[in-house]
């Protein structure tokens, strides 16, 4: 779960930059909060969600040090990159490989300041990702 500082946006986010689908919305008016669960393909159980919550009236967070990205593996992380940035997405690290290794990663960060890696994995590996 990421606490969000505007759902709206970071909807937009997650759907047309990364790709994702948003899964579905549920408010709670009496505890004053927002939830959005975004996923590839469905989302559960062949597929992990994303959930993203809105406090109303907060619209900013401390990110603290224990978080450290969210990873999503993708087929080509330098296609990925380049949809991303044409969709308006800010790569903070341009795909390649990770130091001291061949795997290819990339990394993006969203409205809210989170970063999300890309990992390449090949298609034999299954899962779903940005294509």
């Amino acid at each position: 779960m990421l606490r969000v500082g505007n759902l709206q946006r970071s909807i937009d986010f997650y759907t047309q930059v990364m790709g994702m689908q948003l899964l579905r919305t549920s408010e709670n008016p009496e505890y004053k909060y927002s939830l959005a669960f975004l996923g590839f393909e469905g989302g559960n159980p062949g597929q992990a969600e994303i959930e993203l919550t809105w406090n109303w009236g907060t619209d900013s967070y401390d990110m603290g040090t224990a978080y450290g990205h969210i990873a999503l593996g993708v087929p080509d992380a330098y296609a990925a990159c380049e949809k991303i940035k044409a969709a308006g997405g800010n790569v903070t690290r341009e795909a390649g490989p990770v130091k001291g290794g061949s795997t290819v990663i990339a990394f993006v960060t969203d409205p809210d300041g989170y970063k999300i890696e890309l990992i390449q994995r090949a298609e034999t590996e299954g899962g779903a990702g940005l294509r």
